[in-house]
C-alpha cells in the first residue's frame, strides 16, 4: 500500500523483501512498518503508529521508536542500488522532534537518479563520498512531526579495502584471521 503518490511499482521481489524486513525482529520492534518498496529500490514508504511497542510514559510515540523506525533505510537502499562493488555505511544522523506523535505518521525515502549518478561520479573521481539525505515524518494532512538528516558514506570496495589496509584495520567484508 503506497502512502504517497508515486509512479513507481512494487515487484514480487520488492514485495518479498518488504515482507522479510517487516518481520526482521530489529525492525519489527521499532513499531514502524514498511508499506511500499519500489522495484528499483529507489523509493520506500514507512508508517508508524501508536501501539504497545511504541507507547511512551506520557502517551505519545517514544522518541527511540521514531528514530529507529527510519534508521536503516537510506543505507540499505544505497547498498541495493550501488551493488556489491561499493561499500555503504551510515555515518551520522540528525533528528529534530517537531511535535509529539499521537496517532499515525508516514515517511518517504526517495533516492533520485541524479543522486545515484553524482554518487557514482564522485566515487569514480575521489574513491569515496559522504552526503546527507533528508526525510520527515508527517501525517495525512502534511503536518510535520519529526525531521531527519542521514549522513551516508559510500566508496568503491577497492578504495575502502585499501583505506582499511593503510590504517591496519580489519575489513567488515573479510573474516579476521585468528591465531
Amino acid at each position: 500500500m503506497k502512502l504517497y503518490t508515486s509512479d513507481k511499482k512494487e515487484s514480487l521481489s520488492s514485495w518479498w523483501l518488504r515482507f522479510r524486513l517487516n518481520h526482521w525482529p530489529c525492525l519489527w520492534c521499532t513499531g514502524g512498518k514498511i508499506q511500499f518498496i519500489s522495484s528499483d529500490m529507489r523509493e520506500l514508504h514507512v508508517s508508524l503508529k501508536k501501539n504497545l511497542r511504541t507507547l511512551n510514559r506520557v502517551g505519545t510515540i517514544y522518541g527511540g521508536s521514531i528514530y529507529s523506525s527510519v534508521d536503516p533505510y537510506y543505507m540499505l537502499m544505497m547498498m541495493w542500488i550501488l551493488g556489491p562493488d561499493y561499500v555503504v555505511w551510515d555515518k551520522a544522523a540528525k533528528v529534530k522532534f517537531v511535535r509529539p506523535i499521537l496517532d499515525k505518521v508516514k515517511i518517504r525515502f526517495l533516492i533520485t537518479e541524479e543522486l545515484i549518478e553524482k554518487t557514482k561520479q564522485d566515487i569514480l573521481e575521489k574513491g569515496e563520498i559522504v552526503f546527507d539525505l533528508p526525510a520527515k515524518y508527517e501525517d495525512e494532512e502534511g503536518a510535520v512531526y519529526a525531521t531527519f538528516e542521514k549522513t551516508i558514506y559510500a566508496a568503491s570496495k577497492e578504495f575502502y579495502e585499501k583505506k582499511l589496509a593503510s590504517k591496519n584495520m580489519v575489513s567488515a567484508f573479510k573474516p579476521s584471521k585468528r591465531s
